[in-house]
């Protein structure tokens, strides 16, 4: 009888490649104007071509799954920056501030952090590899 265990752990996975992705196309889109064609900002200007710099780098590594945890916890803090700093100015609530993306960001990276990169992810597949645990999770044969 088979059992649906491994699918939490596989959300898990899924949930931070698409955020990972999503953050990193928006840093793209502000440093090189793709996927949407728009005004671009250089990597050294502060604080929104840092901003942008940090998430399409951070984005990528949270999306594969490499240096998960601490990529996530920098992405949180500086989608909270910018919540605070930029949002939180106009009004008191995202809803009236525009500050959504930000807030959600902030909270979905938190997560990452915390949970971890699921199964699917070179951090995930380094530790196997160092513990020598086999494919099917069995401890690898000894030769």
């Amino acid at each position: 009888m088979s059992t649906l265990k491994p699918l939490p752990e596989h959300g898990t996975s899924l949930f931070r490649i698409v955020v990972g992705f999503l953050i990193a196309c928006h840093g793209a889109s502000t440093l090189f104007g793709f996927p949407t064609s728009g005004h671009t900002v250089s990597p050294l200007v502060w604080p929104g071509g840092v901003a942008a710099a940090l998430q399409f780098g951070f984005g990528v590594l949270v999306m594969i799954g490499l240096g998960t945890r601490t990529s996530a916890v920098i992405l949180s803090g500086t989608m909270a920056y910018a919540y605070f700093s930029v949002h939180q100015e106009k009004a008191l609530l995202p809803m009236q501030n525009g500050g959504e993306p930000a807030a959600l960001f902030a909270w979905a990276f938190l997560m990452v952090a915390i949970v971890g990169p699921g199964p699917l992810a070179v951090d995930t597949l380094r530790t196997k590899a160092k513990v020598g645990v086999g494919i099917g999770n069995e401890p690898a044969a000894a030769v």
